[in-house]
């Protein structure tokens, strides 16, 4: 259906797209979250989740036929043009689409980590792009859940969502309350728990592989500059490091996660 005014009270899910402070406090509360682009939306759908409403330029409704065909008919697909668009969420639409979907109900750390051997725990990690790009490697390295501490960035902020390239709703995730509190919990279901971080008593990473891996393992990864707090690296059963050439001291988290998930796999 055709919309042609900015202020349409439709088109409210997808205000001020870009306020990154407004929608990550908006969002969850409002019970949704933004799946941006063809591949993404379809990725939502095989999950199992619930679109709410679609948001696409003219142009892109041919191309995208396949995908409007997969949904309800009564979730409505809302087409306008670029300068209404942009006058809405803040940027121009060009990745074909973007859907408001309903948010999915968490979910507790044992359903979660139910049947994993690996998991990994993002501990305060506030931008979005490396949470994302975290969920897309443990979904290709075949870690098995995520658990993320309540300061972390939302897996489900659009620019998470879309950095993931929609490996977020693959990967069972929950957030584990109260923090580091939660760990016991995690130990009581079988984990050993190793810290990836620089500290002059860390184990480095091949030697620890080559001593062999406990059944169940989570590797915890901290946040950008600071890493791991004193109180996570303290209740860690074993600390980790990634040893480094060419005077670099370290990885950016979502690289270091992935070297982490490849060695450990």
């Amino acid at each position: 259906m055709s919309v042609t005014d900015p202020a349409d009270p439709r088109l409210d899910p997808y205000l001020r797209l870009t306020d990154v402070a407004l929608r990550r406090v908006t969002e969850p509360v409002k019970g949704l979250f933004m799946a941006e682009s063809a591949e993404v939306i379809g990725r939502a759908l095989d999950a199992g989740l619930e679109p709410l409403s679609l948001l696409m330029l003219p142009k892109w409704v041919e191309p995208l036929a396949g995908l409007l065909a997969r949904l309800d008919s009564a979730v409505p697909v809302y087409v306008g043009s670029d300068e209404v668009l942009r006058q809405v969420t803040g940027f121009h639409l060009h990745r074909g689409a973007i859907a408001a979907m309903r948010r999915p109900a968490p979910l507790g750390l044992a359903e979660v980590v139910a049947g994993a051997r690996r998991v990994v725990i993002i501990e305060d990690v506030v931008d979005h792009t490396n949470v994302g790009a975290i969920f897309r490697s443990a979904a290709a390295l075949g870690v098995g859940a995520v658990l993320v501490t309540p300061e972390c960035a939302d897996p489900l902020y659009r620019r998470s969502v879309r950095v993931s390239m929609g490996t977020v709703f693959q990967v069972p995730w929950t957030r584990v309350e109260p923090w580091p509190g939660g760990l016991g919990e995690l130990r009581a279901l079988g984990f050993q728990v190793a810290a990836m971080a620089l500290d002059a008593g860390a184990v480095p990473l091949d030697a620890w592989v080559a001593g062999g891996l406990p059944e169940r393992l989570a590797l915890m990864v901290g946040t950008e500059g600071d890493g791991l707090t004193a109180h996570a690296l303290e209740l860690a059963d074993t600390v980790v490091t990634i040893p480094m050439a060419g005077g670099v001291d370290s990885l950016n988290v979502a690289a270091a996660a992935a070297v982490a998930f490849w060695a450990t796999r």
